[in-house]
């Protein structure tokens, strides 16, 4: 297959189309459209919305600001007007797709996690090396390293002020299946999704553990639980074939341990990652339902001076925020998206490999098959393996 130059030669503004339109094509739809009036980026266009129902994928795309829409992917990725392709189709297209389009030169954008399967996920990191030394760029869609409160909590740890980190609790809930009577989606299907809350919304919070404690995790111990294994669906009842929760415990480099609870079915809590970083020096706390705000305790002032304290992260001094508002007008969960296309085209500009990398990915779903091996095997321990397999390349 032919392939077009890096999208950095291009003196013409680069060619976007966005595949999927449906809540994360809608997210990352939002961000294209923004981007650019509040941060300093190439020039871009959006060139076209793909998805399968050609009259709604053509309503979506009039509504979120692409210039036309089209439902074979394939073609679009042919074409020479396209540069960025932004994957937001279900986990199980993203390994077709996402090689499919780094062959053909595009750069790459993907939802996460990676892909549905481990083997998957490695084809895809082989793909994003060998696409590297072409001057094609890939990223996956952790969009959570881009919350200005998080990436704040990244800078202390990185500057030490929790001196050695020891241990971290992470807690991803939300309710939307706590009914017994939410209909059958293709979240539900194993062959559609992957798996349910472990990769779905516990991928995050892994990628978080290992973001911004720098280590990385080497053993695993979980279980996974459905508690409503059949729902609702146009033809009666269908079996649900993934879990509603997850449970898992982990071994890190640095001696560090970590543990993490996903659930879908958490009666009231409507999207709360919660993470508490806990070092000799101080600890961090967060939760995604006050995304504003990081809570530190400095562990070096005396001990009568000591407790945790409310940073409000709205200051133009904080990640992002001086593309934003005024001090105390806080942002929401969609400015993230915002923030992940400004880092991404930032990237490709510099002709720089832009972070979370496929390998990122990869790390994350080896963590994934290893929690889903022990629960298999009783919560047996099970070793994950080095990322370092796959080389980094160019």
């Amino acid at each position: 297959m032919k392939t077009e130059p890096p999208g950095n030669q291009h003196a013409s503004p680069l060619g976007v189309a966005a595949i999927g339109y449906a809540f994360m094509g809608k997210s990352h739809s939002n961000a294209w459209r923004n981007v650019a009036s509040f941060f300093d980026v190439p020039a871009f266009e959006q060139k076209v919305l793909v998805g399968r129902d050609a009259t709604q994928v053509a309503e979506a795309a009039a509504k979120y600001g692409w210039a036309e829409s089209a439902t074979d992917w394939r073609s679009v990725i042919e074409r020479k007007d396209i540069h960025i392709v932004d994957i937001c189709a279900p986990g199980w297209m993203h390994a077709e797709i996402a090689i499919a389009a780094l062959a053909a030169g595009k750069h790459v954008l993907v939802e996460k996690p990676l892909a549905n399967t481990l083997g998957e996920a490695e084809l895809m990191v082989a793909a994003a090396v060998e696409a590297r030394t072409r001057g094609v760029r890939s990223m996956i869609g952790f969009n959570y390293r881009r919350v200005p409160a998080l990436a704040l909590a990244k800078e202390l740890i990185a500057e030490g002020r929790l001196g050695t980190i020891r241990h971290v609790r992470a807690a991803y809930l939300q309710d939307w299946l706590a009914d017994d009577q939410s209909p059958m989606t293709w979240r539900l299907r194993k062959e559609t999704a992957g798996s349910g809350a472990l990769g779905d919304i516990a991928s995050h919070a892994i990628d978080q553990i290992q973001y911004l404690t720098g280590q990385t995790i080497l053993e695993a111990s979980g279980v996974l639980k459905t508690f409503v294994t059949q729902r609702p669906g146009p033809g009666g009842l269908e079996d649900v074939t993934v879990d509603d929760a997850a449970w898992a415990t982990f071994w890190l480099t640095g001696e560090m341990g970590a543990s993490v609870e996903a659930s879908r079915v958490a009666t009231g809590q409507k999207n709360s990652l919660k993470l508490e970083i806990y070092g000799t020096s101080g600890s961090l706390t967060f939760d995604l339902e006050a995304l504003n705000e990081l809570n530190f305790l400095d562990a070096t002032v005396p001990v009568r001076e000591q407790g945790f304290r409310r940073i409000l992260v709205n200051e133009p001094e904080h990640p992002y925020l001086e593309a934003w508002w005024p001090q105390g007008h806080i942002i929401g969960w969609e400015h993230t998206f915002t923030h992940q296309i400004r880092d991404f085209l930032t990237a490709i500009a510099a002709d720089e490999s832009p972070s979370p990398s496929f390998e990122d990915g990869l790390q994350v779903q080896r963590v994934l098959d290893a929690v889903e091996a022990s629960a298999r095997n009783k919560s047996t321990i099970t070793a994950v393996e080095d990322k370092s397999l796959v080389s980094e390349g160019a």
